[in-house]
């Protein structure tokens, strides 16, 4: 194994929500497996932007909902959930793949949301990294067609090579989507520091599950 092999190791193995050897995430990422890792890279962001459902009001303080097999079992989630099942299909075909995270505001929240969050800052939003053709490439699969046609923005596309993030304008030219913070790339995902990050910004309430 070569330096470079053993630096990417541990984005190969499964965690305890990057359940990447789970029966059900193996098979699914197999059927998706494509001629090379760019384009398998490719269907396998596909499938979880779109056969993920967004859903921004999912439950956050349970560590059991942020499990690939549990939220490919729902098939719905929130940008974390839909970034840690995709993680999970990478590492299932062999990727290297990592979590990111960054605050974001999005300039286009709905008004009930925003009155419901206190803010339009999201914090630790999540995102992946695919190690292809000798470098890192973000995604980020968060909102599937449908949410996006209801945004007014354009759906995210991953082409193998340049960032796939979300659009900092929308289709006339105005704000959309502004990164504030980048909080950095993981192994697994950092459940206690997310949730301490949550309770502090927008003050839940919450037990910890």
């Amino acid at each position: 194994m070569t330096s470079v092999d053993a630096g990417l190791e541990k984005f190969l193995v499964p965690t305890e929500t990057i359940e990447s050897e789970a029966p059900a995430v193996r098979h699914l990422a197999e059927s998706l497996r494509r001629d090379n890792p760019t384009d398998t890279a490719i269907a396998l962001f596909n499938w979880v932007r779109d056969e993920i459902r967004y859903e921004a009001k999912n439950a956050i303080d349970n560590r059991e909902l942020y499990r690939s097999t549990v939220i490919l079992e729902r098939r719905t989630g929130y940008c974390v959930q839909k970034a840690v099942l995709l993680a999970a299909l990478g590492r299932a075909v062999g990727i290297p793949t990592r979590l990111g995270f960054a605050d974001v505001r999005n300039h286009k929240l709905a008004p009930w949301m925003e009155r419901l969050m206190g803010t339009n800052l999201f914090v630790y939003h999540g995102y992946v990294e695919f190690f292809l053709v000798g470098g890192w490439v973000k995604a980020t699969p968060a909102f599937d067609a449908e949410s996006s046609r209801k945004a007014g923005v354009l759906p995210v596309e991953l082409d193998g090579t340049h960032d796939a993030m979300l659009h900092p304008v929308d289709p006339e030219g105005q704000p959309y989507i502004e990164y504030v913070r980048d909080r950095g790339t993981f192994a697994d995902l950092p459940f206690e520091d997310l949730w301490q990050v949550f309770q502090t910004t927008y003050g839940l309430g919450m037990k910890k599950g």
